[in-house]
């Protein structure tokens, strides 16, 4: 619990209103003005939230000026570089880090339900054969509180529990199938003699009439862009599962409403974002063309992929990254494929040039992550898919945080009202 020993005093029309300061384990002190209105009839007024602290937690921990991101305490970089991907699941769900007992019978129960109930193979064939992978996600997530009614109440603990499994093991299988239903090539089930990025890299590739070799490279590379993702702190798809959760919605709808607020391209869709900056590059050639204009402050064009709204220093998770994008990069190489020949060279030009080093606008974690996707063979329709399975388990780490706080109440943010004052209806005939 947060330490609430200092106090701030507020003067609204010469009355004072004394105010708790929390202060956390890590990051700034808090003010606490949950009864400001019962003491001083205002509100506070901040768009997007950016000032405020809509809850507490102990799951992830980010220091943008520093560049740190830290889950349960441990540095994104030693769990990216030392760890997997499900390791990470167990940590963000249970707090600690499993001994090999605890991670082994975690990895057998996530591997065991994997499938997906036959009947939804149904949902996927109504949609149309050129809808978008997310909008199948967004339908299909939903739509399994309609299978699965043994996991819906909330209230009770192994519910919950039984939810939260379910979802990270089906995910990749739903995001998989939501791809081959994109390209009119039949569902490939999972594996349980796989490991988690590995499984998800041949239902999605693999094909009935030749089976796909799993790079471990590829797999591995698979394995560091879930984790990467996997939580972020309050971002605005995690507060949209945490809002959606405080009305008592089962989980499979909180998640289906995180898909849907991470579709948008200023939250999930940035790495998309990056790949259709460098088709429009196009060539090698034109690249000082486009730098020219992101550092011309007349111009209002930036280049994506670099900087981080969060990340006043460099995005942690970027390092990582590069080395995963260096690798498969050279496992498959780039003469063929125009867009990763410019990103290569986007990036040493970018990092040579004092400008963007001066306001530390290095290549971030979506830079990267789209390069390796690209290389993969992924088109881009499918980045954002992958980019929810990887955070689907940090959307329930919140999630269960929440439904077990004694504090939790439905979200109801207030508003400063601009609008018309009190008039009378005007009865038609006389407008």
């Amino acid at each position: 619990m947060a330490d609430t020993a200092k106090t701030a005093t507020l003067t609204i029309d010469g009355k004072e209103i004394e105010l708790p300061i929390l202060s956390p384990t890590l990051g700034p002190d808090v003010i606490d003005i949950r009864k400001l209105y019962a003491q001083g009839d205002v509100f506070t007024y901040d768009p997007g939230f950016t000032s405020t602290a809509s809850c507490d937690s102990t799951i992830t921990f980010i220091d943008g000026d520093k560049g740190e991101l830290l889950h349960r305490g441990y540095p994104i970089d030693q769990l990216a570089e030392k760890s997997h991907f499900l390791e990470v699941c167990y940590l963000l769900l249970y707090g600690e880090l499993p001994s090999a007992t605890k991670l082994e019978e975690f990895e057998n129960l996530v591997t065991n339900h994997t499938m997906l109930h036959e009947q939804m193979m149904y949902f996927f064939r109504g949609f149309r054969r050129d809808a978008h992978p997310m909008a199948i996600m967004v339908g299909v997530v939903g739509a399994m509180s309609a299978f699965y009614h043994d996991s819906t109440d909330i209230s009770d603990p192994h519910q919950r529990e039984v939810a939260s499994i379910r979802l990270i093991a089906k995910m990749p299988t739903i995001a998989a199938w939501a791809y081959k239903f994109s390209i009119g090539q039949p569902f490939v089930y999972p594996r349980n003699d796989m490991d988690y990025a590995s499984n998800f890299l041949r239902m999605c590739f693999a094909v009935p009439a030749e089976d796909y070799e799993v790079n471990p490279i590829l797999a591995r590379a698979m394995d560091r862009i879930f984790t990467l993702h996997a939580d972020h702190e309050q971002n605005a798809s995690t507060s949209t599962v945490r809002l959606a959760s405080s009305s008592g919605a089962n989980p499979f709808a909180c998640i289906a409403a995180g898909i849907a607020c991470l579709w948008g391209p200023a939250h999930g869709g940035a790495n998309q974002a990056c790949l259709e900056m460098l088709e429009e590059i196009g060539t090698v050639d034109r690249i000082p063309e486009f730098i020219a204009r992101a550092k011309d402050k007349n111009d209002d064009y930036r280049l994506m992929g670099f900087g981080h709204r969060v990340y006043k220093n460099f995005d942690p998770r970027a390092t990582v990254m590069k080395q995963s994008a260096d690798e498969v990069l050279e496992l498959l190489g780039v003469e063929n494929n125009p867009k990763l020949q410019v990103a290569k060279e986007l990036e040493r030009q970018a990092l040579e040039d004092p400008y963007f080093a001066d306001k530390k606008l290095f290549p971030n974690v979506d830079f990267y992550s789209g390069i390796i996707l690209e290389a993969m063979g992924f088109p881009t329709s499918m980045f954002t898919p992958i980019f929810s399975l990887a955070r689907t388990v940090g959307w329930i780490s919140q999630w269960k945080e929440m439904i077990a706080d004694p504090q939790n109440k439905i979200g109801r943010p207030r508003q400063l009202y601009v609008g018309e004052k009190a008039r009378d209806y005007v009865d038609v005939e006389n407008r």
